[in-house]
């Protein structure tokens, strides 16, 4: 990516959790803002004006990006989690780097039209069918890193371990191309996999159903040598609940937590089905939860205790997953809204709160610590709302952080910078020039040209 000095007018930005109004955000070349400036009530000379809401650019800190091609043909013939997974495996089975580039790039472009500027990619398709390792062993993660880079957005490639289809069982015929065999053999391969300014390498647990109990150290040890995020799936379904209770006598946060994967580092997926024992450990160790509401109800996998994680010490931040719908909007308010429908009350988490899992949260839990906040120092990464759309229009501007999180969605947003270059214009994406058609070719030839 080739950075340069840019500076930007924000007719609204949020700062620090206020609406200021006329705000300069000049951005340096090493892609972090230098200055910002409060109170200027025109554009500078030079200064690209942003109108609306500026807010940080937004991570999406769980993607599973090929989920993408499912989205509308798994809607009719109800079923569950595991019904679903079916299709999914379908789907995994006909992947290639070439085709995966192709949809990973339009999906990135897809975010980054949504205000998305830095995306967890969960990754755990690593070979060929069957289980043969590519001639470049990482060319599916390669090709994922190559999409983003595509789209103008950052990755943090999260390379996942999977070992076993269940507790104890071999992975499926399905499950091969996930597998490296060995804990030992995943990490030589993840450790040949390296960052640039606009990528970062991470780990992760699949699950504890996926990673035998004697491997999760080894996984952990190579993130915390690394100084890498490290992420897993925890507890998104009773029946792997169960199942762990059944090898291993206690859940799945409890042997997390015993095998000393749990941390500041570590963020878990889902935390849908945890006791309450599971939420103090979370919370005493300052794990973070990410939380995919859009894809836990899509699925039917129920509605996580996102209350009473924040409240016992987990900071909260957001993904999309399966990409049922590509809106953090939407993620941050169903938040809120599934707080509203187990208690009954309303007033759970405040805007800010939300836009903070929506943002700067989700920055840390990826390995970004320095996005998520317009300040001199942080990412020079910015999205920016329009205040006069249907959806939009009327509330004052500085209730800009209630309208983004409670009337807002992803068809507001206008403009996406990433490192300080402007990635989306005026809603038009300046790299990918036709991301729907682009979307439409990719999935059509992944279902289509067999």
């Amino acid at each position: 990516m080739t950075l340069s000095e840019q500076t930007y007018w924000a007719e609204h930005a949020w700062l620090n959790g206020t609406v200021e109004p006329g705000v300069v955000i000049a951005c340096g070349r090493s892609g972090l803002i230098t200055r910002v400036d409060t109170d200027v009530p025109e554009p500078p000379a030079g200064a690209v004006p942003l109108p609306g809401l500026t807010l940080p650019g937004l991570a999406n800190a769980h993607s599973h990006v090929f989920h993408r091609a499912l989205r509308g043909l798994t809607q009719t013939g109800g079923g569950t989690f595991w019904t679903w997974r079916q299709a999914m495996y379908t789907l995994a089975a006909r992947l290639t780097p070439d085709s995966l580039f192709a949809l990973a790039s339009a999906v990135y472009a897809e975010m980054a039209l949504a205000g998305i500027t830095c995306v967890g990619e969960f990754h755990y398709v690593h070979h060929q069918p069957g289980g043969t390792p590519y001639e470049e062993p990482n060319a599916m993660g390669e090709a994922l890193i190559a999409a983003a880079a595509e789209a103008g957005i950052r990755i943090t490639l999260l390379d996942a371990c999977y070992l076993s289809s269940g507790f104890g069982e071999p992975p499926t015929r399905p499950q091969l191309r996930f597998s490296d065999g060995t804990a030992g053999a995943w990490a030589a391969r993840a450790s040949a996999l390296t960052g640039n300014a606009t990528t970062r390498i991470g780990a992760a647990l699949h699950s504890v159903r996926a990673v035998p109990a004697g491997d999760l150290a080894t996984v952990a040890a190579w993130a915390a040598e690394r100084r890498a995020p490290l992420h897993l799936h925890l507890s998104e379904q009773p029946a792997e609940n169960d199942a762990c209770l059944r090898a291993h006598g206690r859940t799945p946060a409890r042997l997390l937590a015993d095998h000393g994967v749990l941390g500041r580092g570590t963020t878990a997926v889902h935390g849908t089905h945890l006791t309450d024992e599971d939420i103090a450990l979370l919370g005493r160790h300052g794990t973070t939860v990410c939380l995919c509401p859009t894809t836990e109800r899509d699925l039917a996998d129920g509605m996580g205790p996102a209350a009473r994680l924040r409240a016992a010490g987990s900071p909260l931040c957001l993904g999309t997953d399966s990409h049922a719908v590509i809106d953090l909007f939407e993620e941050a308010r169903a938040v809120e809204h599934h707080e509203r429908l187990a208690r009954r009350t309303r007033g759970h988490f405040t805007a800010s709160q939300l836009l903070r899992a929506a943002s700067e949260e989700g920055h840390a839990a990826l390995g970004w610590p320095e996005g998520g906040r317009l300040e001199a120092g942080a990412l020079a990464d910015l999205t920016t709302l329009t205040l006069d759309s249907v959806r939009t229009a009327g509330p004052p501007p500085r209730l800009g952080a209630e309208t983004a999180v409670y009337a807002a969605t992803a068809a507001d947003v206008r403009h996406t910078v990433v490192a300080g270059r402007h990635i989306v214009r005026d809603g038009g994406h300046q790299l990918v020039h036709d991301a729907p058609r682009q979307l439409r070719q990719a999935i059509g030839r992944l279902w289509h040209d067999r």
